[in-house]
């Protein structure tokens, strides 16, 4: 009974602490590309991103004077080294401290820079020697940070495509392909012993363009769709984006490196393409990136990993018009370059308790399932609520909860706005009552402990 006070004490800080991360939102980051002549200043960029709900942004480069914009906003910051500088910080431990002391020194901790990434998709890039090189130059960066006091404050890893997997269908059977063989084992041990994410590129827009069903689309958009069972966990996915982050975490669970965390560096969807492209739209982009932004806020997590959004950087804040390649890899941004938004996805902090509408794209459901596991058996129930309203529960043994986030698709987005208003305002008075709920009982407990003394 000694121990009684101090328990009640963590849980109820545990619970606060539970309330305040899901208040947060760190978990949205979005992605800040520079190969365009018309981009704002930085210190334009950096008084936008205050205005939303971003609390991090990713860097392809070090470009100081938007590091320096971002300095005293609390933002966090994750830069990069250009894979061309990767045979460098293998061979040379010098230009590796170097490349701190020129990018990161300067500016730590005024600018909140949270992780290094060294190189973009080198994995997949087809090119043996910066495949090679990778991990030695991640390893003198973070010797470089080491020896500067700030291994244990900045992380380093680099981005993978979701080409590193040999199969990502169904989720539980994700594995990567064998032929990176002790190379991709390597940068797994160097994530683990270090503490840094797995950092992978998820869009199920290429999945959708190689698979342009109808049906595809709505479970790419968070949209009502039929779902997707997971043959081997009997699970029912309702979104592509749930799916391939569960592929990614089986596939590091099948190399025995399951706690190591995954960030997704990038995820998108062009409003724009090329005149041969059927997935970019204004309705499509906006459906894609609001309901995923929407989806992270319910912290429900994926089925794997239920309970947390992970970290997710949204591509892109601007379009990028010397970029090259089809046209939707230039038209995918948020914003345009006058500040003004392209669509409203949600980001804005004066309407960021709105799930934005998909109009006319149907809306979508979030599906919560529980599975639970017995010597090797699980058995798992999900319960899925549709657009009008009505629920529906298929299978045994677990407990489900479905939960509506969107109202149907008959209504206007009026009246679809004002439903999402009233949602998010119902689950803040709910937690509201869960922590007064929790604290008189707290209380309760302290009080008969005391008079037992």
């Amino acid at each position: 009974m000694v121990v009684l006070p101090y328990t009640v004490a963590f849980l109820l800080l545990s619970f606060l602490q539970t309330v305040k991360i899901a208040n947060s939102q760190s978990f949205i980051g979005i992605n800040y590309g520079q190969v365009g002549d018309n981009l704002p200043p930085p210190s334009s960029t950096a008084k936008l991103l205050q205005s939303t709900s971003i609390q991090k942004v990713r860097l392809y480069g070090s470009d100081p004077a938007i590091i320096k914009a971002l300095a005293n906003t609390g933002i966090g910051i994750v830069i990069g080294t250009a894979n061309g500088d990767i045979p460098g910080l293998a061979s040379d431990p010098n230009f590796a401290k170097s490349w701190i002391n020129t990018n990161v020194l300067p500016f730590y901790p005024a600018s909140n820079i949270i992780l290094i990434t060294v190189g973009n998709e080198v994995m997949t890039s087809n090119d043996q020697n910066l495949i090679n090189k990778l991990l030695p130059a991640m390893q003198n960066v973070q010797n470089a940070l080491n020896d500067a006091s700030l291994g244990g404050k900045i992380k380093v890893s680099t981005v993978h495509s979701m080409g590193v997997l040999k199969q990502s269908e169904p989720p539980s059977s994700g594995s990567f392909d064998p032929s990176y063989g002790d190379l991709m084992k390597g940068l797994l041990e160097f994530n683990s012993a270090n503490g840094s994410p797995f950092a992978i590129n998820p869009y199920p827009y290429f999945a959708y363009r190689s698979d342009t069903r109808p049906e595809t689309l709505a479970f790419c958009l968070f949209q009502p769709n039929a779902g997707r069972i997971d043959g081997n966990t009997k699970i029912k996915y309702m979104n592509m984006f749930d799916a391939q982050v569960d592929a990614v975490y089986s596939a590091l669970n099948s190399m025995g490196f399951k706690n190591v965390e995954i960030v997704v560096a990038e995820t998108g969807w062009p409003y724009k393409g090329d005149d041969n492209d059927g997935g970019p739209s204004i309705e499509n982009a906006k459906a894609y990136n609001g309901n995923l932004i929407a989806h992270l806020r319910w912290m429900v997590g994926t089925p794997l990993m239920p309970g947390k959004s992970v970290d997710t950087y949204l591509f892109a804040l601007y379009d990028e018009d010397l970029k090259p390649g089809p046209g939707s890899e230039r038209l995918s941004g948020l914003f345009k370059t006058d500040l003004t938004m392209i669509y409203d996805a949600g980001l804005s902090t004066s309407n960021q308790t709105q799930s934005p509408t998909a109009s006319p794209q149907p809306s979508p459901t979030a599906t919560i399932t529980t599975t639970t596991t017995s010597n090797n058996n699980s058995s798992t129930s999900t319960s899925t609520s549709t657009g009008t309203g009505t629920s529906t529960s298929t299978g045994t043994g677990t407990n489900t909860i479905s939960i509506n986030i969107c109202s149907s698709s008959n209504n206007s987005s009026s009246s679809s706005s004002s439903s999402d208003i009233n949602k998010v305002y119902l689950i803040k008075i709910f937690n509201l009552g869960l922590l007064y709920g929790f604290t008189r009982l707290s209380l309760i407990c302290l009080f008969f402990y005391y008079l037992q003394t």
